[in-house]
């Protein structure tokens, strides 16, 4: 389980995260909705640790996650890995590369600094970019691909981490709705096959609704809502958005 206590996050006298406490059972997908500045983004990167707290504890199965200092702290990274709105690619490399490079913190640093890759990773390299209808594409380059294949790169690259905990986000914040239903697909897919616990950051309500077994809103920081996809009602989406309100996904979308 992932637990979150007080969680809070200061840019000076600004709390971008105010005092956040939420618990995640193992293999749930969650979805978190807000205004652009609520504080999800804040959120993931404190979990992830590229941001440090000013206050609040974070653990994993009760694990000190704040207190994790050199190697236990890259593996936590590979535990809890994270895609980005902009995927964070190598442009000019081919895409089993791209995704090999998941495999980097599982090697000796000799290894890692000569590019050398097992057969066995290749494979696995392989297979993960098939499973996700990309096999046709391995050797392309990244920089070539649609928004929304290299998203789907992107998640192969992270799960060659082999992660239980994977954030993602606003992953289809760039990308149209067919690619966006792709990448939500595969996000799901790896949830329900791999039992692997997701948190999303998402804009629109509706793939929110469609994806997310649970829903947690935020604004200024704070949680506002934290329930099923069918409590999120039209009066809970006001609060959540503001006086105009968001009624629906493209009101949502337009005014986050």
């Amino acid at each position: 389980m992932l637990r979150l206590a007080n969680l809070t996050r200061r840019f000076g006298s600004v709390a971008a995260v105010d005092d956040v406490s939420l618990d995640v059972p193992a293999g749930q997908m969650l979805g978190i909705i807000g205004r652009s500045g609520a504080g999800k983004s804040t959120l993931l990167r404190m979990v992830n640790r590229l941001l440090p707290p000013s206050g609040g504890r974070i653990t994993w199965d009760g694990t000190d996650v704040l207190a994790l200092r050199g190697r236990a702290l890259r593996d936590w990274r590979c535990t809890c890995a994270m895609i980005f709105q902009q995927f964070g690619l190598v442009p000019r490399l081919d895409v089993l590369t791209n995704v090999l490079l998941g495999r980097l913190n599982h090697r000796s640093q000799l290894a890692s600094l000569l590019g050398l890759f097992s057969a066995a990773e290749r494979a696995l390299a392989v297979a993960t970019l098939q499973r996700f209808d990309l096999g046709a594409i391995a050797l392309q380059s990244a920089g070539s691909l649609s928004g929304g294949q290299q998203q789907r790169v992107a998640i192969c690259r992270a799960l060659l981490q082999e992660p239980r905990l994977l954030l993602a986000d606003e992953p289809i914040a760039s990308l149209d709705p067919h690619n966006a239903q792709a990448v939500m697909q595969a996000l799901r897919r790896i949830n329900r096959e791999d039992g692997v616990t997701v948190l999303v950051n998402l804009h629109d309500i509706d793939m929110a609704r469609a994806y997310c077994g649970r829903i947690v809103a935020m604004r200024a920081g704070r949680l506002l809502f934290d329930g099923a996809p069918a409590a999120l009602t039209e009066v809970g989406l006001r609060e959540i958005y503001g006086d105009r309100g968001a009624p629906d996904a493209a009101a949502a979308l337009a005014i986050a």
